[in-house]
Order: structure tokens, then C-alpha cells, then sequence
């Protein structure tokens, strides 16, 4: 007799249904798992063993066969320990098996029983519920997969003996409810930057409408705190943005304790950060920084100290909106819509253009460590701005500048202006200007006559590629929003393009 349980094996944020098939025949006491199991997979093996003799279930001397079709789709990580477990509890008549044939199941199992939590709880659920069944997975996994559904039947049990119980019907499991990660008060402030107003400008603009952003200056000026308050004025996740992010999350096993929270993700990774790290890979192929920052910022702090080869595998995802991972024995694809923020000082020294310091080394000193980021990768980039050292003046000022919530505001007016227009548009309401197609740009930022021809000289003294031209445009049209503007006029293009001019020369010195 061979019995059947349901689980999944993960491709990417995609749940891919695996049937776990267990067989009791005779021949030598054993248990073997086949269907291209990984280590962790073979050693399940031990686990469940241990886990059913403490609670209470011996196995009989005979040899245990079980399969993981499709056989030919590699199988990875301890999630399988219970559909095993499960699979040969309805073979022993420990529990019915037309039971838990309703049922995908996923979890750990601790040598004394107990079922520990594991990443991919919540795309499990999803994928379970798109095949009308519900979901078992252990007690700290449940209120995440909650949030796949109200009409999803979900158990989620602390142990076998919870769960054997359960459908023998002496004990009854509730359904989990969906938990939320509680947010206090944001401590990071707009209000706490002293001066830089025209930084604080160009990061208000980056907010509105989605764009790049690249910072410039010596240390010390204020640049990685700005990144880090970009947060506090983005609009907070729509309820479809939440649900994929919290999915790469949970592959991640990032989520904790299955709570969600509506906070835009923002990723700092250290610049030593391998190509595997950023933008996904290694043996299991996980995701990496730029996905884990989908629909949130990604944050490059001393932008030219990364390997030129870990930026440039940036360049796809900044214009796809997906890092493609591509092995030998199969491709996973993970969603990665960002925003980039990335903050670098203007030479080597760090002091090039301040007033007062001369730089030993010239020019020299600034063309090679500003060459060390690629043109196409500066392309990508919309907005680049200078942040000069901040003066006493601005120290010893009392007064605190604006708001976080003031500048928030005003950007999700911005938002909401767009959203309008999209879904007029037929687009996803998700859309930003900075994440619109080329052909909708030319549409929807028409330019005045005065701004047409200011828009032809700079393109043609400056030399703007395609992409520069209309990712120009896009800026222009994010700033009209902000003045709720419905025409982009001459001065949204200048300023558009003024902060277009300083990357023009770095990717001339590229």
C-alpha cells in the first residue's frame, strides 16, 4: 500500500507541487528517500525516526521506500521531514490518510517530536489554496501563511501528537490568524538634517516618482543618513505590494515570527557583498539584496568600494525589474522592482571640490575612482546631486527643518496623482513614472514648446543617450506632479536636467 501527501518545492517565489509517496514492503529495515534529495532531504530520514518514536510510534521491520515526484525536479531543505512523517503515520493507520489528502504539508521536525518553523510558509499557502486544498505547517509558520486567504483551511500544529490528535478528533486545532509587525514611532526624521536643502529636495522627488539616486560628497556631509530617512517619507505598501514582498521574505525565512508589516523594505548591504549576495544565487539559489528590496530602496553606501562586476549585475534588474538566476539544471527568476540610492565621496580622499583642500594627486585622483562605476550602470541613474559639507551656520541653527511627515505628504499626493493616471491608463496602479514604459514617457510628459527646445539643446550638448532623454523626461514629469502640474513645463525640464549634468561628466571620466 503506498500512501500519498502533498507538499512543495520552491522555484523562485513559485510553489511547485511535489507528491511525497510512501511505500511499507518487506525486505530489510530501512528508509530510503529517492527523487534527487539534497543532504538535508537524506538526512530527514534520521529525524523522522526520532520524532515518531518520541511520540509514542515505532516502525515496523520492514523497508520504507519513499519518493518525491517529480523525480527529475531537485528537492531542497528540511520542509519535507513532515509530509514524510505524515505519509508514513497514514501507512502505519496512525492517522486516516483520506485526512490529510485535502491538505499540503511543510515543516521541521525536532528529534522529540515538536515541528519547527520554515522559510516558504506563505508562497505555500498561495499555492495551496490555487489548488483548492489547505495547508499544515508548524504553530510559529501559521499566522504568515494566514495571509493567503480567509478561506484557506489552515492547521498548524506544535507537534506530531498535536496533529495525530487533531484527526482522530480528541483535540481540535484553530485556525491561526494573520499577525502584524507593530511599528513604533519612526526615530529616523527629515527634521533631524541640518541644511542640505538641495539634497533633501532631489531625495523628496526620488520619493515621488521612484527614481535612482546618487549622492555625492565628502564624508561626513550628511549622505547616508539622508538614504536612511527615505523611508520615513514613502508611501506605505498597497496590499498586493505587500504580499510579494513578505513572499521573497519568507523564502528568505526573513519574516519574523510570520508577522507582516506594510514598511517599504530598505536593504543596506556592505559593499564587500559577493555577485551571489546582491542579486541572488549560491547552492540553493536564494535571493539576494536586490530582490529582498522589491518595492522598497536599496541602499549602496561608498558606491565605488563594490566590485565592478557586483554593480554592473545591477544594471538588468534596475531596467527588468527581475534578477534571472540561470544554472545548468534550471533558472529561477526573482521579482526585484527597486529603487536605487547609492551614496560615494568624490575622489579617493574624499575632499575633491572643498574649498580650501588641494587634492596631491589632481584630477587624477577623482577621474580614477569615479571611473570605477561603468556608464551604463551611471545611465540608469536619474537623479545625481552634490552634497556639499554642511557649514557652522547650519549647526548652530536652532530650528528644526521640515517634517518627515510634512515632506510624506506631498509625495503621496504625487502618488496618488500617478496611480489616477495609470489606471486611466489601464496600468497597475503600482506603476511609478519612474517604472513606466518608454513609449508611455512620451505620452504622458509631454513638454511645452519652451521646454521642447530647452529639452533639444541640452540632449544635443550634453549628449544624452535614449535612455538619458527620457529618463530626463520622467524626472520632469515627477516634478510637474509635485506642483500639481498637468503640463511639464520649461523649468520641470531644467531642473530635470540640472541634476542630469554632474553623471553626465562622471560617465564621460567612466
Amino acid at each position: 500500500m503506498v500512501s500519498r501527501v502533498s507538499t512543495v518545492a520552491f522555484e523562485g517565489i513559485e510553489a511547485v507541487p511535489v507528491d511525497v509517496q510512501v511505500m511499507i514492503a518487506p525486505g530489510k529495515m530501512n528508509i530510503h528517500i529517492v527523487g534527487l534529495p539534497d543532504k538535508a532531504v537524506a538526512e530527514s530520514r534520521e529525524r523522522v525516526q526520532a520524532a515518531l518514536h518520541a511520540s509514542g510510534l515505532s516502525l515496523p521491520a520492514k523497508k520504507v521506500t519513499v519518493n518525491l515526484a517529480p523525480a527529475d525536479l531537485p528537492k531542497e531543505g528540511s520542509h519535507y521531514d513532515l509530509p514524510i512523517a505524515l505519509g508514513l503515520m497514514a501507512a502505519l493507520g496512525a492517522i486516516p490518510g483520506d485526512a490529510i489528502a485535502d491538505y499540503v504539508v511543510l515543516g521541521e521536525l525536532s528529534l522529540d517530536g515538536t515541528i519547527a518553523p520554515v522559510a516558504g510558509a506563505l508562497p505555500a499557502a498561495i499555492g495551496a489554496n490555487a489548488i483548492g486544498k489547505g495547508l499544515i505547517c508548524p504553530h510559529a509558520s501559521g499566522p504568515e501563511a494566514a495571509w493567503a486567504g480567509s478561506d484557506i483551511d489552515i492547521l498548524a500544529p506544535r507537534s506530531l501528537i498535536a496533529i495525530a490528535n487533531h484527526f482522530r478528533g480528541t483535540q481540535v486545532l484553530s485556525r491561526p490568524e494573520p499577525a502584524v509587525k507593530r511599528m513604533g514611532v519612526d526615530a529616523l526624521d527629515l527634521a533631524d538634517i541640518k541644511g542640505q536643502e538641495s539634497a533633501k529636495r532631489a531625495l523628496e522627488v526620488a520619493a515621488a516618482g521612484g527614481h535612482n539616486l546618487l549622492m555625492i560628497g565628502p564624508p561626513g556631509s550628511g549622505k547616508s543618513m539622508l538614504a536612511q530617512r527615505l523611508p520615513s517619507i514613502l508611501p506605505p505598501l498597497s496590499p498586493k505590494e505587500l504580499l510579494e514582498v513578505s513572499m521573497i521574505a519568507s523564502i528568505a525565512g526573513e519574516l519574523a515570527d510570520g508577522r507582516l508589516t506594510d514598511r517599504r523594505p530598505f536593504r543596506s548591504p556592505h559593499h564587500s557583498a559577493s555577485m551571489a549576495a546582491m542579486v541572488g544565487g549560491g547552492l540553493r539559489v536564494r535571493p539576494g539584496e536586490a530582490s529582498l528590496a522589491h518595492h522598497g530602496v536599496l541602499f549602496l553606501d561608498e558606491f565605488p568600494e563594490f566590485t565592478p562586476q557586483v554593480l554592473d549585475a545591477l544594471r538588468q534588474p534596475l531596467e527588468n525589474g527581475e534578477c534571472v538566476i540561470a544554472r545548468a539544471n534550471h533558472r529561477v527568476s526573482y521579482p526585484s522592482r527597486i529603487q536605487l540610492v547609492a551614496a560615494m565621496n568624490p575622489c579617493r580622499c574624499g575632499m575633491a571640490g572643498q574649498p580650501g583642500y588641494r587634492c596631491l594627486r589632481g584630477p587624477r585622483c577623482q577621474a580614477d575612482y569615479q571611473a570605477r562605476i561603468s556608464g551604463p550602470l551611471m545611465d540608469r541613474i536619474d537623479i545625481r546631486v552634490e552634497v556639499p559639507a554642511v557649514s557652522a551656520a547650519d549647526l548652530i541653527r536652532p530650528a528644526k527643518a521640515e517634517a518627515s511627515s510634512v515632506v510624506a505628504a506631498r509625495v503621496a499626493r504625487a502618488r496618488d496623482i500617478q496611480r489616477a493616471r495609470f489606471s486611466a491608463l489601464g496600468l497597475s496602479a503600482a506603476t511609478t513614472n519612474a517604472h513606466c514604459a518608454t513609449a508611455m514617457v512620451e505620452e504622458i510628459a509631454v513638454p511645452d514648446a519652451a521646454g521642447t527646445a530647452l529639452l533639444r539643446d541640452a540632449s544635443e550638448k550634453l549628449g544624452f543617450s535614449a535612455r538619458a532623454y527620457h529618463r530626463v523626461l520622467r524626472v520632469a514629469r515627477t516634478l510637474a506632479d509635485l506642483d500639481g502640474e498637468e503640463k511639464v513645463g520649461r523649468i520641470h525640464l531644467a531642473e530635470s536636467i540640472s541634476w542630469r549634468m554632474s553623471g553626465e561628466r562622471m560617465a564621460q571620466a567612466a
